[in-house]
């Protein structure tokens, strides 16, 4: 890695802001993942450093990222990008993008078969909690045993990244399939 590589790395996992999302920085050297899955991309910032990381650790491969978010239907505009904009910030990166509109559950639903072997998933706080209690039912086809899931918490009162493995989002995905069966 060049001097300017791991300067930007050092200001992302020891400096950036916001804080909590330090965390994600410094599990994407240690992953390496080649394809991240990221629901509730917002502004799109976290998205370009997540790539901007993946790639500085996978140099001789295309990073695939995959961004579900509600772009033009969420209730308040300001707060995320259009999609078309999305997609050209994200393109930009070089990386092969996939950008999805949607809920957790309606995008999940339509592309977790496409979006097998997943590395890391991203998870968002600001996600529908309804949508995305049933959307755990998509998201074991999607990882593999040594794959990731941060879920962004903003309950207490510090932000903060939660990793579950994915032994942890089967029982998630079982405890939505049988509250679906419910339904």
């Amino acid at each position: 890695m060049n001097q300017t590589g791991f300067l930007n790395f050092a200001y992302l996992t020891l400096l950036s802001k916001p804080a909590h999302e330090r965390e994600v920085f410094r599990v994407i050297r240690q992953l390496t993942p080649a394809s991240i899955v990221e629901v509730g991309i917002g502004q799109g910032v976290r998205a370009c450093r997540m790539i901007a990381i993946a790639q500085r650790y996978r140099p001789d491969e295309q990073i695939r990222y995959t961004g579900i978010d509600l772009f033009e239907a969420r209730s308040q505009v300001a707060t995320g990008l259009p999609l078309k904009e999305a997609h050209r910030r994200l393109k930009a990166t070089g990386a092969n993008i996939r950008v999805i509109p949607g809920d957790p559950l309606s995008a999940l639903a339509r592309t977790a078969n496409g979006l097998q072997g997943t590395d890391l998933m991203v998870i968002a706080a600001d996600q529908d909690t309804q949508s995305l209690t049933n959307a755990w039912f998509y998201v074991p086809r999607m990882l593999h045993e040594s794959s990731l899931v941060l879920l962004e918490d903003t309950s207490g009162s510090q932000q903060r990244f939660r990793k579950l493995t994915f032994g942890q989002v089967e029982k998630l995905a079982t405890s939505s399939a049988s509250t679906r069966r419910a339904a």
